[in-house]
């Protein structure tokens, strides 16, 4: 069953219009379609038989069901997914240790998120899929998760190739694409995205639209400290990243949500970042959290900002 027989609401021709738009674009032999696509299709015979989302870490695939020569093809291919952002996996014995300790927003997340049993669910900025994975253990309908890079998209499909869990599709749609889902999701989960849109609200009214009345969303974004509604607008990077454009305070967050229609609208967890829950590994061998904070004033990034907090809402749409 093609996943928009699940979503009758979807503007279904103008979907399939961008999928084949996007399909077409990476089907190209450009260098860096075929250092993502190439991998995937190196290991794509390979199937597990056991998975397990149920815990901190993806289980996919037990050591025993490879060989010795699948198993170097699948450890060639995970390190040629490099760096990883989310995790933790284990991918047939391999274990993957990715820069941000994701079980950890997943589990303040637990507690507010609705039952997703039979539900739409919608993951915008999934990356590799770790959420989708977990959220898979909860037996939804659909997880459609819209990821615009082409390297966590083929991470996510490489994975699930082993997994096949029908449950959950990916396409190369953003943020802005989801006006073409009218009322169709019953949760959305937007993680660590909203402060790199340039128009946020526009963002959130988005959402707004896309979510069936009822619907829930679950937010978490950067933030800075401070108890008034208002936004640092950085110069250039924020803790060196660039395309950072708003980080709000929690009071400020909570009037765009409030301004863009959402209501029952709770601030739920709030806490600073460290270097315990994003860091340097042997699978993302870059800078990280460290790096960005100023060595004589933790408090601060290297820009003199701020230092970044994290902030999970959950609001929803009557």
């Amino acid at each position: 069953m093609n996943y928009l027989d699940l979503l009758p609401s979807a503007r279904h021709d103008a979907v399939l219009a961008l999928q084949e738009q996007k399909r077409c674009w990476i089907s190209q032999t450009k260098k860096g379609f075929l250092r993502y696509r190439q991998p995937g299709e190196s290991v794509s015979h390979i199937k597990a038989s056991w998975c397990d989302f149920s815990g901190d870490v993806i289980h996919i695939g037990r050591p025993g069901e490879v060989d010795e020569t699948d198993r170097q093809k699948i450890l060639q291919a995970m390190r040629s997914f490099m760096p990883w952002r989310k995790g933790p996996f284990r991918v047939f014995g391999i274990d993957i240790d990715a820069e941000w300790r994701s079980e950890r927003k997943w589990n303040r997340l637990l507690p507010e998120i609705p039952p997703l049993a039979g539900k739409l669910i919608a993951d915008i900025g999934c990356n590799n899929g770790y959420y989708m994975f977990r959220a898979a253990h909860h037996q939804p309908r659909l997880v459609l998760g819209f990821e615009p890079y082409v390297q966590h998209y083929y991470t996510f499909r490489t994975l699930n190739g082993f997994a096949g869990q029908g449950s959950l599709e990916i396409e190369l749609f953003g943020v802005e694409d989801l006006h073409l889902f009218p009322q169709c999701f019953d949760v959305i989960f937007l993680l660590g995205i909203i402060y790199h849109r340039p128009s946020p609200i526009d963002a959130l009214r988005d959402i707004f639209t896309a979510l069936k009345p009822g619907g829930t969303l679950l937010l978490e974004s950067q933030a800075i400290p401070g108890e008034e509604p208002v936004a640092l607008f950085p110069e250039s990077t924020y803790a060196k990243v660039p395309g950072t454009w708003f980080i709000p305070t929690g009071a400020c967050l909570y009037n765009w949500l409030k301004r863009t229609g959402f209501s029952n609208i709770k601030l739920f967890c709030s806490h600073p970042m460290s270097s315990d829950e994003q860091r340097r590994t042997d699978w993302m061998i870059f800078e990280s959290y460290e790096d960005f904070i100023d060595k004589e004033n933790p408090e601060l990034t290297i820009e003199k900002y701020p230092a970044p907090w994290r902030v999970f809402f959950k609001a929803e749409k009557r």
